[in-house]
This record gives structure tokens, C-alpha cells and sequence, in this order.
């Protein structure tokens, strides 16, 4: 089974309707190698069914994170893209010229998090961390 197959599946186990539209939209998102904006989406959704809306994307967008396919990568200039989810608490990677993503482990901010918990009294429950940079690919060679 592919991963459109997969994630198709699990929408319609969640009860919600799977339109051309939002099967454009899951292609265009299992297919990437990079994180995406909703006007990516919406670009390259209309390749495959060119009488997709804007605002069917995002709704579309809203019903994939929803079911827990994808998640929202907050960009430094306020946008947002998003990437497939991965099982399990990972970490983002993100190169700010090519966008493209790549997941880390970061089970040593356990102690961070506990340090700030007691300095601030908040009762810290998750977190959630991105690093923005260069990928090998983009950086310019010293």
C-alpha cells in the first residue's frame, strides 16, 4: 500500500469524505521532499485537478492535520508550511532556501525542560523545536 493509499484510509476511518479535491491534496503531500505552504499545495494540487480552490486546500490542510498526517511548520517570516508527521516526538530541520525537512531526536531537552519548569513554576507538559538553516545541499562551500 502507498503512502497516499495509507493516509486515504485513514481519513475515510476518521469519518471524513475523500473528494478528488482532498485526494489531490494528499498526492501533492505524500510526494514532497519538502516542507510546503498552502500555495504550494494549491500550485501543484491544480496539476492533477485543476478546479481546486484555495480555500478547499486549506480546509483540506485543516482535515490532514486533524487526522494527525501532517504537521505545521511555523516559518520565521510568520507563514506556515507543513510536512508529513512522523510517530513519535521528533524534532524539525529546515533549510530556508530550499525548505526542504528533516526530523531529529532530541531526548536530551528532557533536563531543559525541567530546569525551566522550576525557574519559571510553569507545569510544562510538551515543547516543540525547529532549527532554520542550510542544508548541506545550499550552503555555500568554504
Amino acid at each position: 500500500m502507498t503512502m497516499t493509499q495509507e493516509w486515504l484510509q485513514v481519513l475515510n476511518s476518521a469519518g471524513f469524505r475523500v473528494t478528488r479535491p482532498l485526494r489531490a491534496v494528499v498526492e501533492v503531500l505524500t510526494a514532497a521532499e519538502r516542507a510546503l505552504t498552502p500555495t504550494d499545495v494549491y500550485d501543484l494540487a491544480r496539476r492533477t485537478y485543476a478546479r481546486i480552490g484555495l480555500t478547499t486546500v486549506y480546509r483540506s490542510l485543516d482535515k490532514l492535520e486533524d487526522a494527525g498526517l501532517i504537521e505545521r511548520v511555523h516559518q520565521p517570516d510568520g507563514c506556515h508550511a507543513y510536512v508529513a508527521a512522523v510517530e513519535g516526538h521528533q524534532h524539525l530541520l529546515i533549510c530556508r532556501h530550499c525548505q526542504r525537512t528533516q526530523y531529529f531526536h532530541g531526548d536530551d531537552l528532557e533536563p531543559l525542560m525541567r530546569l525551566v519548569s522550576q525557574e519559571s513554576g510553569y507545569d510544562i507538559h510538551t515543547h516543540w523545536l525547529q532549527f532554520f538553516g542550510l542544508c548541506p545541499e545550499c550552503r555555500p562551500s568554504t
